[in-house]
Protein backbone atom coordinates (compact mmCIF):
# COMPACT_ATOMS: atom_id res chain seq x y z
CA UNK A 1 0.00 0.00 0.00
CA UNK A 2 1.26 3.58 -1.24
CA UNK A 3 2.63 5.55 1.98
CA UNK A 4 1.25 9.24 1.84
CA UNK A 5 3.46 10.88 3.45
CA UNK A 6 2.08 14.49 3.74
CA UNK A 7 -0.68 13.25 5.92
CA UNK A 8 1.46 12.62 8.42
CA UNK A 9 1.80 16.33 8.79
CA UNK A 10 -1.73 17.27 9.45
CA UNK A 11 -3.53 17.94 12.14
CA UNK A 12 -6.69 17.24 13.79
CA UNK A 13 -8.60 19.85 14.74
CA UNK A 14 -12.17 19.89 16.47
CA UNK A 15 -15.05 22.16 14.10
CA UNK A 16 -16.93 23.67 16.91
CA UNK A 17 -17.51 23.72 20.61
CA UNK A 18 -14.20 26.08 21.74
CA UNK A 19 -13.33 27.23 24.70
CA UNK A 20 -11.09 30.37 24.64
CA UNK A 21 -7.97 31.28 26.84
CA UNK A 22 -6.76 34.68 26.19
CA UNK A 23 -3.45 35.75 26.43
CA UNK A 24 -2.06 38.08 29.01
CA UNK A 25 0.85 39.74 26.66
CA UNK A 26 -1.61 39.64 23.68
CA UNK A 27 -3.93 41.65 25.81
CA UNK A 28 -1.25 44.11 26.26
CA UNK A 29 0.44 44.59 23.18
CA UNK A 30 -2.49 44.24 20.36
CA UNK A 31 -5.82 43.64 22.12
CA UNK A 32 -8.11 44.33 19.52
CA UNK A 33 -6.96 40.28 17.78
CA UNK A 34 -8.64 38.58 19.98
CA UNK A 35 -11.45 40.59 20.20
CA UNK A 36 -11.51 40.22 15.81
CA UNK A 37 -11.26 36.35 16.39
CA UNK A 38 -14.20 36.02 18.80
CA UNK A 39 -15.97 38.35 15.99
CA UNK A 40 -14.90 35.83 13.14
CA UNK A 41 -15.72 32.91 14.86
CA UNK A 42 -19.05 33.93 15.82
CA UNK A 43 -20.65 36.50 13.47
CA UNK A 44 -18.71 35.01 10.30
CA UNK A 45 -18.67 31.25 10.64
CA UNK A 46 -21.07 30.49 13.37
CA UNK A 47 -19.04 28.52 16.17
CA UNK A 48 -19.70 28.41 19.89
CA UNK A 49 -16.69 29.75 21.81
CA UNK A 50 -16.41 30.27 25.14
CA UNK A 51 -15.41 33.25 26.40
CA UNK A 52 -14.52 32.61 30.61
CA UNK A 53 -14.13 36.16 32.18
CA UNK A 54 -12.34 33.59 35.30
CA UNK A 55 -9.30 33.17 33.22
CA UNK A 56 -5.38 33.97 34.36
CA UNK A 57 -2.05 33.69 32.94
CA UNK A 58 -0.36 29.88 32.21
CA UNK A 59 2.51 31.50 33.54
CA UNK A 60 4.77 30.70 30.70
CA UNK A 61 6.81 33.42 30.58
CA UNK A 62 7.30 32.95 33.95
CA UNK A 63 8.41 29.37 34.05
CA UNK A 64 10.35 29.39 30.45
CA UNK A 65 12.52 31.97 32.69
CA UNK A 66 13.03 29.70 35.42
CA UNK A 67 10.94 31.75 37.89
CA UNK A 68 7.78 29.25 37.85
CA UNK A 69 8.58 25.67 38.72
CA UNK A 70 6.65 23.11 37.07
CA UNK A 71 4.50 21.89 39.86
CA UNK A 72 3.11 25.35 40.20
CA UNK A 73 2.49 25.33 36.41
CA UNK A 74 0.95 22.56 35.65
CA UNK A 75 -1.59 22.99 38.86
CA UNK A 76 -2.38 26.79 36.98
CA UNK A 77 -3.17 25.07 33.61
CA UNK A 78 -5.32 22.48 35.55
CA UNK A 79 -6.97 25.21 36.65
CA UNK A 80 -7.79 27.07 33.23
CA UNK A 81 -8.89 22.95 32.50
CA UNK A 82 -11.23 23.19 35.01
CA UNK A 83 -13.31 26.17 33.72
CA UNK A 84 -13.49 24.31 30.71
CA UNK A 85 -14.25 21.28 32.27
CA UNK A 86 -16.76 23.51 34.17
CA UNK A 87 -18.43 25.53 31.01
CA UNK A 88 -19.05 21.94 29.63
CA UNK A 89 -16.33 22.18 26.82
CA UNK A 90 -14.09 20.11 25.50
CA UNK A 91 -11.90 21.75 22.95
CA UNK A 92 -9.20 23.95 23.60
CA UNK A 93 -8.04 26.80 22.22
CA UNK A 94 -5.02 28.96 23.97
CA UNK A 95 -4.46 32.31 21.75
CA UNK A 96 -0.91 32.61 22.79
CA UNK A 97 1.62 29.73 21.50
CA UNK A 98 3.48 30.07 24.20
CA UNK A 99 0.31 28.56 26.25
CA UNK A 100 0.31 26.51 23.51
CA UNK A 101 3.64 24.99 24.01
CA UNK A 102 2.90 25.15 27.96
CA UNK A 103 -0.16 22.74 27.81
CA UNK A 104 1.31 20.29 25.24
CA UNK A 105 3.98 20.39 27.77
CA UNK A 106 2.26 19.45 30.85
CA UNK A 107 -0.33 17.09 28.65
CA UNK A 108 2.86 15.15 27.24
CA UNK A 109 4.28 15.11 31.17
CA UNK A 110 0.98 13.74 32.80
CA UNK A 111 0.91 10.96 30.14
CA UNK A 112 4.17 10.06 30.54
CA UNK A 113 4.11 10.15 34.32
CA UNK A 114 0.52 9.81 35.54
CA UNK A 115 1.32 10.56 39.29
CA UNK A 116 2.28 14.31 38.10
CA UNK A 117 -1.80 14.58 36.89
CA UNK A 118 -2.31 13.43 40.04
CA UNK A 119 -0.42 15.58 42.27
CA UNK A 120 -1.99 18.31 39.95
CA UNK A 121 -5.53 16.90 40.74
CA UNK A 122 -4.52 17.18 44.17
CA UNK A 123 -2.79 20.56 44.67
CA UNK A 124 -5.56 22.11 42.79
CA UNK A 125 -8.45 20.75 45.01
CA UNK A 126 -6.52 21.80 48.47
CA UNK A 127 -6.03 24.87 46.95
CA UNK A 128 -9.42 25.94 45.30
CA UNK A 129 -11.68 22.57 45.56
CA UNK A 130 -12.17 22.75 41.67
CA UNK A 131 -11.71 19.38 39.70
CA UNK A 132 -10.78 18.90 35.78
CA UNK A 133 -10.82 17.42 32.58
CA UNK A 134 -7.86 17.49 30.20
CA UNK A 135 -9.10 18.35 26.75
CA UNK A 136 -10.00 16.21 23.56
CA UNK A 137 -8.58 18.44 21.70
CA UNK A 138 -5.98 21.24 21.51
CA UNK A 139 -5.79 23.83 18.50
CA UNK A 140 -3.87 27.20 18.21
CA UNK A 141 -6.30 29.94 16.95
CA UNK A 142 -4.21 29.65 14.21
CA UNK A 143 -4.99 26.32 13.54
CA UNK A 144 -8.44 27.23 13.56
CA UNK A 145 -8.53 29.86 10.99
CA UNK A 146 -6.87 28.16 8.36
CA UNK A 147 -8.94 25.06 9.27
CA UNK A 148 -11.73 27.64 7.93
CA UNK A 149 -9.75 29.81 5.67
CA UNK A 150 -11.22 28.73 2.23
CA UNK A 151 -14.85 29.10 4.20
CA UNK A 152 -13.90 32.43 5.30
CA UNK A 153 -12.98 33.41 1.65
CA UNK A 154 -16.14 34.29 0.18
CA UNK A 155 -17.10 36.56 2.84
CA UNK A 156 -13.69 38.42 2.44
CA UNK A 157 -14.08 41.86 0.89
CA UNK A 158 -10.88 42.03 0.11
CA UNK A 159 -7.67 39.88 -1.53
CA UNK A 160 -4.19 39.72 -0.58
CA UNK A 161 -3.86 41.31 -4.15
CA UNK A 162 -1.79 44.93 -5.43
CA UNK A 163 -4.69 46.78 -6.76
CA UNK A 164 -2.34 48.76 -8.89
CA UNK A 165 -0.19 46.28 -10.52
CA UNK A 166 -2.69 43.47 -9.64
CA UNK A 167 0.54 40.93 -8.60
CA UNK A 168 -0.19 38.91 -5.43
CA UNK A 169 0.97 40.71 -2.21
CA UNK A 170 4.83 39.12 -1.64
CA UNK A 171 4.34 38.03 2.45
CA UNK A 172 6.83 37.13 5.04
CA UNK A 173 5.17 34.54 7.60
CA UNK A 174 6.66 34.00 10.68
CA UNK A 175 5.94 31.02 12.58
CA UNK A 176 6.17 31.21 16.66
CA UNK A 177 9.01 28.85 17.74
CA UNK A 178 6.84 27.83 20.58
CA UNK A 179 4.27 26.53 18.06
CA UNK A 180 6.29 24.84 15.66
CA UNK A 181 9.63 24.20 17.20
CA UNK A 182 9.39 22.70 20.82
CA UNK A 183 6.10 20.39 20.29
CA UNK A 184 6.70 20.35 15.95
CA UNK A 185 3.95 17.38 15.85
CA UNK A 186 1.29 19.69 17.17
CA UNK A 187 1.57 22.24 14.23
CA UNK A 188 0.39 21.97 10.91
CA UNK A 189 3.34 21.08 8.90
CA UNK A 190 5.34 20.49 11.56
CA UNK A 191 8.83 21.75 12.12
CA UNK A 192 9.63 20.94 8.57
CA UNK A 193 7.08 22.50 6.70
CA UNK A 194 4.99 24.63 8.78
CA UNK A 195 1.95 25.78 7.16
CA UNK A 196 -0.58 27.02 9.04
CA UNK A 197 0.49 30.93 7.81
CA UNK A 198 1.31 30.05 4.55
CA UNK A 199 -1.71 28.32 3.79
CA UNK A 200 -4.04 31.57 4.58
CA UNK A 201 -1.48 33.44 2.61
CA UNK A 202 -2.21 31.59 -0.63
CA UNK A 203 -5.84 30.88 0.07
CA UNK A 204 -6.26 34.54 -0.10
CA UNK A 205 -4.05 35.68 -2.90
CA UNK A 206 -1.07 36.49 -1.67
CA UNK A 207 2.54 35.05 -2.25
CA UNK A 208 4.75 33.76 -0.03
CA UNK A 209 8.07 34.89 0.23
CA UNK A 210 10.78 32.30 1.29
CA UNK A 211 14.51 33.52 2.67
CA UNK A 212 17.56 32.46 4.24
CA UNK A 213 16.44 33.06 7.76
CA UNK A 214 12.73 32.43 7.52
CA UNK A 215 12.59 30.42 10.41
CA UNK A 216 14.85 31.94 12.68
CA UNK A 217 14.06 33.39 15.75
CA UNK A 218 12.20 36.75 16.15
CA UNK A 219 14.56 37.86 18.74
CA UNK A 220 12.38 37.26 22.04
CA UNK A 221 13.87 34.57 23.29
CA UNK A 222 12.59 35.41 27.01
CA UNK A 223 15.46 35.91 28.95
CA UNK A 224 17.39 37.49 25.61
CA UNK A 225 14.62 40.46 26.44
CA UNK A 226 13.84 40.32 29.80
CA UNK A 227 17.15 40.23 31.42
CA UNK A 228 18.14 44.14 30.51
CA UNK A 229 21.72 43.63 30.12
CA UNK A 230 20.76 40.87 27.11
CA UNK A 231 18.84 43.45 24.55
CA UNK A 232 21.37 43.68 22.66
CA UNK A 233 21.35 39.69 21.62
CA UNK A 234 17.58 40.25 21.01
CA UNK A 235 17.25 42.71 18.76
CA UNK A 236 20.74 41.17 16.66
CA UNK A 237 18.69 38.39 16.19
CA UNK A 238 15.43 40.65 14.90
CA UNK A 239 18.04 42.80 12.55
CA UNK A 240 19.52 39.59 11.03
CA UNK A 241 15.70 38.57 9.83
CA UNK A 242 15.17 41.98 8.94
CA UNK A 243 18.61 41.89 6.57
CA UNK A 244 17.99 38.48 5.34
CA UNK A 245 14.15 39.53 4.10
CA UNK A 246 14.96 43.28 2.53
CA UNK A 247 16.60 42.12 -1.08
CA UNK A 248 12.80 40.49 -1.78
CA UNK A 249 10.88 43.72 -0.80
CA UNK A 250 7.41 41.93 0.93
CA UNK A 251 4.78 43.77 1.32
CA UNK A 252 4.02 43.30 4.49
CA UNK A 253 5.00 40.47 7.69
CA UNK A 254 2.62 37.93 8.98
CA UNK A 255 2.70 36.03 12.27
CA UNK A 256 0.95 33.85 14.77
CA UNK A 257 3.28 34.50 18.16
CA UNK A 258 1.98 37.51 20.10
CA UNK A 259 5.73 38.53 21.31
CA UNK A 260 6.85 37.97 17.40
CA UNK A 261 4.31 40.61 16.34
CA UNK A 262 5.60 42.78 18.89
CA UNK A 263 9.37 42.27 18.47
CA UNK A 264 9.23 42.22 14.67
CA UNK A 265 6.66 45.30 15.13
CA UNK A 266 8.91 47.68 17.47
CA UNK A 267 12.38 46.50 17.06
CA UNK A 268 11.77 48.23 13.18
CA UNK A 269 11.45 51.43 15.19
CA UNK A 270 14.40 50.99 17.60
CA UNK A 271 16.63 50.06 14.52
CA UNK A 272 15.60 53.28 12.75
CA UNK A 273 16.34 55.35 15.70
CA UNK A 274 19.38 53.68 16.16
CA UNK A 275 20.88 53.33 12.86
CA UNK A 276 18.37 55.31 10.77
CA UNK A 277 17.54 52.63 8.64
CA UNK A 278 14.61 50.90 7.60
CA UNK A 279 13.90 47.51 5.68
CA UNK A 280 11.71 48.86 2.95
CA UNK A 281 12.30 51.51 0.07
CA UNK A 282 10.27 53.94 1.78
CA UNK A 283 11.29 54.37 4.73
CA UNK A 284 7.83 53.52 6.22
CA UNK A 285 9.27 49.93 7.65
CA UNK A 286 7.27 46.86 7.06
CA UNK A 287 4.02 46.26 8.66
CA UNK A 288 3.36 43.37 10.72
CA UNK A 289 0.32 42.02 10.96
CA UNK A 290 -1.49 39.13 13.27
CA UNK A 291 -3.51 36.66 11.57
CA UNK A 292 -6.66 37.98 13.15
CA UNK A 293 -5.67 41.63 12.18
CA UNK A 294 -5.21 40.35 8.78
CA UNK A 295 -8.42 37.81 8.32
CA UNK A 296 -10.43 41.12 9.87
CA UNK A 297 -9.11 43.22 7.48
CA UNK A 298 -9.63 41.00 4.60
CA UNK A 299 -13.42 40.38 5.53
CA UNK A 300 -13.56 44.75 6.09
CA UNK A 301 -13.61 45.21 9.64
CA UNK A 302 -12.37 48.63 10.63
CA UNK A 303 -8.90 48.90 10.87
CA UNK A 304 -8.86 51.01 14.33
CA UNK A 305 -11.17 48.32 15.58
CA UNK A 306 -8.74 45.90 14.82
CA UNK A 307 -6.17 48.49 16.75
CA UNK A 308 -3.76 48.82 13.60
CA UNK A 309 -2.79 52.21 15.13
CA UNK A 310 -1.09 50.50 18.11
CA UNK A 311 1.03 49.25 15.57
CA UNK A 312 4.61 51.22 15.75
CA UNK A 313 4.68 50.45 11.94
CA UNK A 314 1.57 51.88 10.45
CA UNK A 315 -0.29 50.16 7.87
CA UNK A 316 -2.05 52.54 5.60
CA UNK A 317 0.64 52.37 2.54
CA UNK A 318 -0.45 48.62 3.12
CA UNK A 319 -4.26 49.25 2.71
CA UNK A 320 -3.54 51.28 -0.30
CA UNK A 321 -2.41 48.78 -2.10
CA UNK A 322 -4.88 46.45 -1.42
CA UNK A 323 -7.75 48.99 -1.19
CA UNK A 324 -8.69 48.72 2.30
CA UNK A 325 -10.98 51.63 3.19
CA UNK A 326 -10.21 53.48 6.53
CA UNK A 327 -10.79 56.85 7.79
CA UNK A 328 -7.64 58.82 9.03
CA UNK A 329 -10.12 61.30 11.31
CA UNK A 330 -11.21 58.33 13.29
CA UNK A 331 -7.60 56.56 13.65
CA UNK A 332 -6.60 57.88 17.41
CA UNK A 333 -10.65 58.15 18.41
CA UNK A 334 -11.49 56.59 21.85
CA UNK A 335 -14.66 54.91 22.28
CA UNK A 336 -15.89 58.59 24.51
CA UNK A 337 -16.04 58.93 20.70
CA UNK A 338 -13.18 61.67 22.04
CA UNK A 339 -10.13 62.49 19.83
CA UNK A 340 -7.20 61.10 21.85
CA UNK A 341 -3.56 62.46 22.14
CA UNK A 342 -1.74 62.00 18.77
CA UNK A 343 1.95 59.89 19.77
CA UNK A 344 4.92 61.47 19.21
CA UNK A 345 5.93 60.58 15.68
CA UNK A 346 8.84 58.70 15.14
CA UNK A 347 12.31 60.79 14.07
CA UNK A 348 13.32 58.07 11.21
CA UNK A 349 9.96 55.72 10.87
CA UNK A 350 7.89 57.72 8.04
CA UNK A 351 4.44 57.74 8.74
CA UNK A 352 1.12 58.75 6.71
Amino acid sequence: MEKRYWNEYQKEIADDHYFYERSCIRQTFFPGSEAAFLRILRDELGKDICDNPHQHTCTGIGYHSDVVPFETTMTVVARLFSLMTECGYENYVPSCVTSFGVFSEVLEKWEKEPQLMEKARQYLWEATKREFKTPKNIAHPSDVIFKFRFELKPKMKYQLVNRFTGKPLRVVEHIGCHYAKIFPEKGIGKAEFPYVLAGMIEAWGGEVIDYPERRHCCGFGFRQYLVQENRGYSIANTKKKFQSMEPYEPDFILTNCPGCSMFLDKWQYTIAEMEHKTYDKEGYGIPVLTYEELTGLLLGYDPWQLGLQLHQVQSEPLFNKIGIAYNPDEKYKGISGRLLPRPDRPECLRQE
